[in-house]
């Protein structure tokens, strides 16, 4: 992932929330090829990550195997 929102990732990389943001765009928008969304980092920082919502449901049932909990972002069939 060598540029993001025309930043190189090395400079990002460099702050805790340049990492969180590098963290938030792996998730929202997926991995390159070959590359993995790291399952402690994503852990550590659930509360802080900013995801879209059916991305976050997806995580939650992926991580835990439900929903953490219900309301706005909850999805009805």
């Amino acid at each position: 992932m060598p540029l993001i929102w025309d930043y190189p990732t090395s400079s990002l990389a460099r702050s805790k929330r340049g990492r969180t943001k590098l963290l938030e765009r792996l998730v929202n928008f997926g991995p390159i090829t070959g590359e993995k969304v790291p399952l402690k980092k994503v852990k550590k920082h659930w509360k802080s990550l900013r995801l879209f919502p059916n991305n976050r449901i997806l995580m939650e049932l992926l991580i835990w195997g439900q929903q953490k909990k219900l309301g706005k972002e909850s999805v009805s069939d």
